[in-house]
C-alpha cells in the first residue's frame, strides 16, 4: 500500500486547475531544501537508488507520486480523479497548482509540501500534467487543402484563400514595393509570386545552402528604402567554409564540432557527424533576369561556433525607423552560450543595414563583448514585430519541453535561457533569477512559436493592434490582444491547416501566412503553400 505522504500528494493534485496554453509566469520562491538520501530527491536526480532509474524526473514524479491513484489516463483512477481530463476544483493557471501543491489544503486534510518537494519538483510535475493532458486530447482533423474554408473566430468572420501552391517548406515572407511576394523554402529556393501568379522558376544564384533539420534558407526581408536601393536580405545555414570531412574512423575525435562537449551526437545513430554548420546573414539584389547578384555577408560566425548540430539557427528579420536591421541567432544547442557575451549565439543583434555597428548598442563599449548584441539568453528566438501602440520589441522563443516564451526586448536585457526557464530542460533548476528577465507569456505545452506580426492594417477593425503568433507544433495561428505590457486575451484562430512557419501583413491590409504539411516528425521537409485571410460580413 502507499505511503500517505503519496496519497496526500495526490490527493493535492484534485485541488488543481484546468488547463490553459498561455500562462503568465508565477514568481518562484527559493527552493526548500531536501534530503539528498531521500526516494524524491532520488526521482528528481534519475538516479538508480530511486524508482526513477534514470527515466525523465517529471515523468518518474508522476509515475511514482500521482499515477496510483488517479491513473495515467483521462478516466480516473483507482483511488481519486485522473489529473489529464483538465477537471479541476481550484485555480485556473500554473501559479495556482504550485501554490496549491505547496501551501497545501489543512482544512480538507491535505497538508502543505513545501517541505517535502522542492519547487523544481512541483513544477516539473505540473508541467509533465499539462503535456501529458494535451497529449490525451482529440486533435482537430487535419484539412489538406483549406482554400475556401470559412473560420467564425471570436471577432473575425474570414476565408481562407491559397496565393500559392507548391511550395515546400516555405518559412519566411516579405513583400516588394510593386506587391510582389518573396517566400523562401527551406531547402534553399527564393520564389516569388507576381500578380497573384507563383512564379515556376525559383531565383538563380542564390547561396549554397544546407538543409537539414532546422538548417536550411530561412528568414527574407526587405530593406524599407528598396525602391532606392534594392536591397534584399536572406538568412541561412551553410556549413563551415572550408571544412572537409574526416574519415569515418576518426569523425568522433577529429570533427571541429567535438571541441564543444555540449553538442549532441549528430550523423545519425552511431554515424559520422554532420559537418559544421551555422547561420549567415547576407544582403543582395534581384536584377531583371530574375538573378541573384551583388551579394555581401554582413554576418558570419567564427569558425569555432559552427557545429555538427542542426537545430535552433534562428532566425528573424525586423528593421526599425532608423533603419537599423535586428536579427536573431539561436544558439545552436549550445545551452551556456547564450550567457557569453563573447560569442553571437543565443543573442538577438543590431546592425546598420551595410552590417556596420551603429552607436548606442548597449555592450558596445563591454571588454569581450561583441559590439552588435542587443540581448541575449535566449534558446531559439523566430520572431520579432514592433508594437505599434508603444513602439516596442516583442519576440517568439521556443523553449525546451513546454515553456515556450513571448517576451518584450529591451536592450541589454538579459532573458535567462541556459540559467532559468519555464520548461523543464536538464540543467536548469531554476525558473527566475535576479537579474533576468521573466516572459511576457509561455506555453506550456509547446506550440513551438515562429514568426509573428502586429496587425496595423483597415481589413480587420476588431484585429486592429492585436499581436499574431504563427506555431510549428501547435501548427496553429494565434491572436493575442495586448494591453500596455500584458497580454490581456488570446485565442486560437485556427488550428487544422498545418504548421504555420510565418506571418505577415500585406501592403493590400490583409494577413498572409504560410501552411506547411505536418510531416511523420516536426522538422520534416513537407509540401506547403501560402495563404491569405480574407474577411467575410457576418
Amino acid at each position: 500500500m502507499r505511503s500517505m505522504r503519496f496519497i496526500a500528494f495526490a490527493g493535492v493534485m484534485a485541488f488543481g486547475l484546468r488547463g490553459t496554453a498561455m500562462q503568465t509566469p508565477p514568481q518562484a520562491p527559493p527552493s526548500p531544501a531536501v534530503n539528498p538520501a531521500s526516494p524524491i530527491a532520488a526521482i528528481s536526480r534519475g538516479a538508480p537508488g530511486g524508482r526513477a532509474g534514470g527515466r525523465n524526473p517529471a515523468s518518474a514524479l508522476f509515475d511514482d507520486v500521482c499515477a496510483g491513484c488517479h491513473g495515467a489516463a483521462v478516466s480516473a483512477g483507482p483511488r481519486a480523479p485522473s489529473l489529464l481530463d483538465d477537471q479541476w476544483a481550484h485555480g485556473s493557471d500554473d501559479e495556482s497548482l504550485v501554490k496549491n501543491i505547496r501551501e497545501g489544503f489543512p482544512a480538507a486534510g491535505m497538508p502543505p509540501f513545501k517541505e517535502s518537494l522542492t519547487d523544481q519538483q512541483i513544477w516539473q510535475t505540473v508541467a509533465y500534467i499539462r503535456q501529458q493532458a494535451a497529449t490525451l486530447k482529440d486533435k482537430p482533423e487535419y484539412v489538406a487543402d483549406p482554400d475556401g474554408q470559412v473560420i467564425r473566430s471570436e471577432k473575425q468572420t474570414f476565408k481562407i484563400e491559397i496565393v500559392a501552391r507548391n511550395l515546400e517548406t516555405p518559412w519566411g515572407l516579405a513583400f516588394l514595393p510593386d506587391g510582389r511576394l518573396l517566400i523562401t523554402e527551406r531547402p534553399g529556393r527564393l520564389r516569388i509570386v507576381d500578380h497573384g501568379k507563383l512564379l515556376e522558376e525559383s531565383v538563380k544564384g542564390l547561396p549554397k545552402v544546407w538543409e537539414k533539420q532546422d538548417g536550411g534558407l530561412l528568414d527574407v526581408e526587405v530593406h524599407p528604402q528598396y525602391a532606392r536601393n534594392g536591397w534584399i536580405y536572406l538568412s541561412y545555414a551553410e556549413t563551415l567554409p572550408g571544412y572537409v570531412a574526416p574519415p569515418p574512423a576518426a569523425a568522433d575525435t577529429t570533427s571541429p564540432s567535438t571541441t564543444n562537449t555540449q553538442t549532441p551526437p549528430a550523423g545519425g545513430r552511431g554515424g559520422p557527424p554532420d559537418p559544421p554548420s551555422m547561420t549567415v546573414i547576407v544582403r543582395g539584389k534581384i536584377d531583371k533576369d530574375n538573378q541573384w547578384v551583388e551579394q555581401q555577408v554582413l554576418f558570419r560566425a567564427p569558425a569555432a561556433i559552427y557545429n555538427s548540430s542542426n537545430a535552433h539557427y534562428g532566425s528573424r528579420f525586423i528593421f526599425d525607423k532608423e533603419n537599423h536591421l535586428f536579427f536573431s541567432l539561436g544558439e545552436k544547442q549550445q545551452m551556456m552560450d547564450a550567457q557569453d557575451l563573447s560569442k553571437p549565439t543565443g543573442k538577438i543583434h543590431r546592425i546598420n543595414d551595410d552590417g556596420s555597428v551603429p552607436d548606442g548598442n548597449p555592450f558596445a563599449k563591454t571588454p569581450n563583448a561583441l559590439p552588435t548584441i542587443w540581448s541575449y539568453g535566449h534558446r531559439n528566438p523566430q520572431g520579432l514585430a514592433w508594437d505599434p501602440v508603444t513602439g516596442k520589441l516583442w519576440e517568439s522563443e521556443h523553449g525546451p519541453s513546454g515553456g515556450d516564451e513571448i517576451n518584450i526586448i529591451e536592450p541589454g536585457h538579459n532573458y535567462g535561457w541556459g540559467v532559468i526557464t519555464m520548461g523543464i530542460q536538464p540543467g536548469i533548476t531554476k525558473r527566475s533569477e535576479p537579474g533576468m528577465e521573466q516572459p511576457i507569456v509561455y506555453y506550456t505545452p509547446t506550440i513551438a512559436p515562429s514568426g509573428i506580426a502586429f496587425y496595423t492594417g483597415d481589413k480587420y477593425p476588431a484585429w486592429k493592434n492585436n499581436l499574431f503568433v504563427s506555431a510549428l507544433a501547435g501548427q496553429q495561428l494565434r491572436r493575442l490582444e495586448i494591453d500596455g505590457d500584458k497580454v490581456a486575451h488570446q485565442e486560437t484562430v485556427f488550428n487544422q491547416f498545418g504548421r504555420v512557419h510565418d506571418v505577415i501583413v500585406g501592403p493590400d491590409g490583409y494577413l498572409y501566412v504560410t501552411l506547411q504539411l505536418p510531416g511523420q516528425v516536426l522538422s520534416q521537409s513537407t509540401p506547403g503553400m501560402v495563404a491569405r485571410l480574407i474577411p467575410v460580413r457576418q
